[in-house]
């Protein structure tokens, strides 16, 4: 199991290789949620399924992909969309689009009565989306394998999400249960690169 510090070191070498311009592709990084990926992490399965959004580097390592794999699909270019179905891991930079995948993959999971669950990884401004209220709305409501994942940096690109939507409160502040999993950090890094300019 990967521990704080190999996280935490796994993402400076991916800034340090940004900011060099060694990546010719976006990409964005965690910082400052180590403590809650892991135990997030301590009840994921080998055989559950991820899906995550453009930033999903500590889900990959933390499922079990060898770090230079992970860093060797970051150096191709492919940061915001890394899949290793081997390991059953799915992210997209589209926003929301993995969410009908994840609900479909737990509703396959139920039909078939197989032994696995669906982590689906967002952030705190995909989860005041419509596509994420209706897919939650049809998890519960079908009772299927699925847990969503709502991480709260507090950004939307570059804007407060909550100033984007005038309100203090989000819709999953602080809120756990069997679906909702919340929790809320501070990073280090703005939404996308490593806090220098790098051009393409």
């Amino acid at each position: 199991m990967m521990t704080q510090e190999d996280l935490i070191a796994f993402e400076d070498k991916v800034a340090a290789l940004f900011n060099d311009a060694k990546i010719r592709a976006p990409v964005h990084l965690y910082s400052g949620n180590e403590d809650e990926m892991i135990d997030v992490f301590k009840d994921v399965r080998p055989n559950d399924w991820l899906f995550c959004s453009w930033r999903s580097h500590y889900q990959c390592l933390l499922k079990g992909v060898p770090p230079q794999e992970v860093l060797d699909e970051i150096m191709a270019g492919r940061s915001i969309s890394l899949c290793f179905p081997e390991h059953r891991i799915y992210s997209s930079a589209i926003v929301g689009g993995v969410l009908p995948i994840a609900i479909g993959t737990a509703m396959a999971i139920k039909r078939r009565s197989e032994e696995a669950m669906v982590h689906c990884f967002m952030g705190e401004m995909t989860a005041e989306t419509g596509i994420a209220h209706e897919s939650m709305k049809y998890a519960r409501n079908h009772l299927l394998p699925i847990r969503f994942i709502v991480e709260d940096n507090g950004k939307s690109v570059c804007t407060d999400t909550r100033d984007a939507w005038n309100q203090p409160i989000l819709s999953f502040d602080d809120r756990r249960d069997s679906h909702v999993h919340y929790y809320r950090y501070q990073t280090r890094y703005p939404h996308a690169g490593a806090g220098q300019r790098v051009q393409f």
